[in-house]
């Protein structure tokens, strides 16, 4: 043990405190997320991040598929939701800025890192972030 505290929380139901961390990471889950939810999941993930912060997200994609695979050997199977270069930044670019985005390809389907920033400005009147 390294004297760390662990939280096991779904994506929308994050419960620290809004703007208390400096830097995050999602690696491999929001590849689980469906692409109807997933406009959610980043503002969650968004609200405990404070303005500037830098968010790191790893997820295979590549092409876009969504659904249960069905050689999926997990019971129960999983959801995946890959998504094409130009969708998943088409969806995280609203809510970050985006300082690093390349692929590593890695035989069947390529891996997608992304480091996102925090927008550092807030809008009274929405609360929501604004672009710099």
């Amino acid at each position: 043990m390294k004297g760390l505290e662990a939280y096991v929380m779904d994506v929308q139901g994050l419960s620290f405190p809004p703007e208390s961390f400096d830097a995050a990471f999602a690696l491999n889950c929001l590849l689980h997320v469906p692409n109807a939810e997933m406009d959610a999941a980043l503002e969650a993930i968004q609200v405990p991040l404070a303005p500037g912060a830098l968010l790191y997200v790893g997820v295979y994609g590549g092409a876009d598929v969504e659904g249960v695979l069905a050689d999926d050997w997990h019971e129960p199977k999983r959801f995946f939701s890959f998504r094409s270069n130009e969708n998943l930044v088409r969806m995280v670019e609203p809510r970050f800025e985006i300082v690093d985005f390349h692929v590593v390809p890695t035989g069947k389907r390529l891996f997608q890192a992304l480091t996102l920033r925090r927008f550092k400005k807030r809008t009274r009147a929405t609360c929501k972030d604004e672009r710099p």
